[in-house]
């Protein structure tokens, strides 16, 4: 089946969007966490060690969902493949 450059410009979109994501879970969760022992500051009273663990990769991951589903529906409707309602 040949894609037609509608189909490989909607992936290459969905590809580059999906690296850019994970790459920045990939730091939150990994990178951000490894180095928090050395964040040695406080942060809304709390150290920020402790806010990055228990608040900010929750809100970091929401955030990458939300901002997914709001740009895949916008890449959807570009492209013509949106579901219809």
């Amino acid at each position: 089946m040949q894609l037609s450059e509608n189909h490989r410009q909607y992936w290459s979109k969905n590809l580059r969007i999906s690296a850019i994501l994970l790459s920045i879970w990939f730091v939150v969760t990994f990178v951000v966490a490894f180095f928090a022992r050395d964040l040695s500051f406080t942060f809304f009273g709390w150290p920020f060690s402790f806010w990055v663990a228990s608040q900010g990769a929750l809100i970091v991951y929401c955030l990458i969902i939300w901002f997914y589903a709001r740009y895949m529906n916008r890449l959807d409707l570009e492209h013509g493949v949106a579901e219809e309602e």
